[in-house]
């Protein structure tokens, strides 16, 4: 069972990193829910590979600080009828 946890958080800090996707996106393509990733990249894959979280972590971190953005970007649209 763990084999098979730490793959996946392997293969969704991979797609998170080549497309430099969000924590929904993963969450989407993965067919899981979204504490589910974080709990993957966050605990999981620190504790096996601290190389491959660091370069995930940087992506996390880069979505985090363009949040705010995104929100206000999909509001507009909502409003605007788009």
């Amino acid at each position: 069972m763990t084999d098979t946890i730490d793959k996946r958080a392997c293969e969704l800090a991979v797609y998170m990193i080549e497309n430099g996707a969000t924590v929904r996106q993963a969450a989407a393509k993965f067919g899981i829910s979204k504490s589910t990733v974080h709990k993957d990249l966050q605990q999981r894959l620190q504790s096996f590979d601290k190389a491959l979280y660091l370069q995930v972590r940087q992506i996390l971190d880069r979505n985090k600080a363009q949040r705010h953005i995104r929100g206000g970007m999909a509001t507009r649209a909502k409003y605007r009828g788009k």
